[in-house]
């Protein structure tokens, strides 16, 4: 289990990947084998996987001192597998977004529009992470683009860790993009680095204009938050200025964007968005020219 979010240790399964055309097998994640991280990794190291009476807040007679380590240990073991990650990517000048939400914020129908508009002119990859079923890995698929499932079992968020993994199946090509849809979660994604150049946060206007209040971490940790799903706005009492309003409160940098995936409102923004923060990004790599 793990301590900063209480989460169960779950057996992690990773997909084969695959395109469109082809089925996905199935691999099963035993910590046991060097990738690009350069480091091996043994099964009692991960972050999920501590000794008997070690597993959590909620253990009798664990110390708050404790407690508090072993937080720092998993945190800390994280940042490493991340930092392995961002060197990959930034070696390869490929982007990546982590995409996080809560459950039913529609960033699965978002990713696909997305994708629609993009995989034409860029190469593009997609890490897909949910508890159970490859339901949206299969949606992906159907815009022809690749995409790879992370069934955390009881986990409730990705890391670094599964993160590299996921890629060394999907083998991206320079100069792509990847998108990682984390795993329905409004808390502990938002503690988790995976190596990516910015969080997006979505939010949908059927949730509330007080979720950036209520969940504020992760709302701090975006560099961009989507208003999803406008097209209900009309049939809502949501405010849109108090959402934003609230969202500022919590990240005064946060840019904000409207969107809906059903009309296409604000979609051309967000690509604009995308280009430009991965220029920003790769501003100054030697490959950047030659991955255009």
């Amino acid at each position: 289990m793990c301590t900063v979010c209480g989460c169960g240790a779950g057996e992690v399964r990773i997909e084969g990947a695959s395109d469109a055309k082809g089925g996905a097998e199935q691999h099963r994640h035993d910590h046991t084998h060097d990738h690009h991280h350069d480091h091996a990794h043994h099964h009692d190291q991960h972050h999920h996987h501590y000794g008997e009476g070690e597993a959590g807040a909620s253990v009798p007679g664990m110390s708050q001192s404790r407690m508090i380590q072993l937080e720092q240990d998993i945190l800390s073991k994280n940042n490493a597998y991340a930092d392995a990650n961002r060197r990959y990517f930034q070696d390869r000048a490929i982007f990546v977004l982590n995409l996080v939400s809560s459950p039913g914020s529609g960033k699965t129908t978002l990713l696909v529009e997305t994708l629609k508009r993009l995989s034409s002119s860029r190469k593009c990859y997609v890490i897909e992470g949910d508890q159970q079923t490859t339901n949206d890995a299969d949606r992906i698929r159907e815009t022809g683009v690749e995409a790879l499932q992370i069934n955390t079992g009881k986990g409730c968020h990705l890391d670094g860790h599964m993160v590299g993994h996921a890629v060394e199946h999907l083998s991206p090509a320079d100069g792509g993009c990847i998108f990682i849809e984390n795993v329905g979660n409004l808390v502990c994604p938002a503690a988790f680095d995976l190596g990516e150049a910015h969080k997006v946060a979505i939010l949908s206007v059927t949730e509330g204009e007080d979720k950036p209040l209520k969940y504020p971490d992760m709302f701090a940790a975006a560099d961009l938050m989507l208003l999803n799903k406008s097209d209900l706005l009309p049939h809502l009492d949501f405010d849109v200025s108090t959402a934003m309003e609230n969202a500022r409160k919590v990240n005064p940098n946060i840019k904000i964007l409207t969107v809906s995936a059903r009309t296409g409102e604000g979609l051309d923004h967000w690509l604009q968005w995308i280009e430009a923060a991965r220029l920003m990004n790769l501003a100054g790599h030697p490959a950047l020219s030659a991955a255009e």
